[in-house]
């Protein structure tokens, strides 16, 4: 499942990237939010993608990637931009 990944891109080479033989591609039909430094709530996230490494997520929304974690409930919290560039962003992990 390629899934709203990145032209060229396919899981096969996110997980040779990234060294996560386990790295999934996971739906985007969830609650993800990113952090809102010096606030109390959250702003909501539209993801293209969502990237799973275990229990560390990268969220794309509109040609950037968001780092984030995975909850028990499903949910995607990110807590900072990498960037817009995806190998990069994998390199972060």
């Amino acid at each position: 499942m390629n899934s709203g990944l990145p032209a060229g891109w396919t899981i096969e080479r996110v997980r040779a990237l990234s060294g996560d033989p386990s790295a999934v591609v996971l739906s985007c039909d969830r609650l993800v939010v990113v952090e809102a430094a010096g606030h109390d709530n959250y702003e909501p996230l539209r993801p293209d993608a969502i990237l799973a490494f275990h229990d560390l997520c990268l969220v794309g929304d509109d040609g950037e990637w968001f780092m984030g974690r995975l909850d028990g409930d499903g949910s995607v919290i990110c807590w900072a931009s990498y960037g817009s560039g995806l190998t990069e962003a994998i390199r972060s992990l």
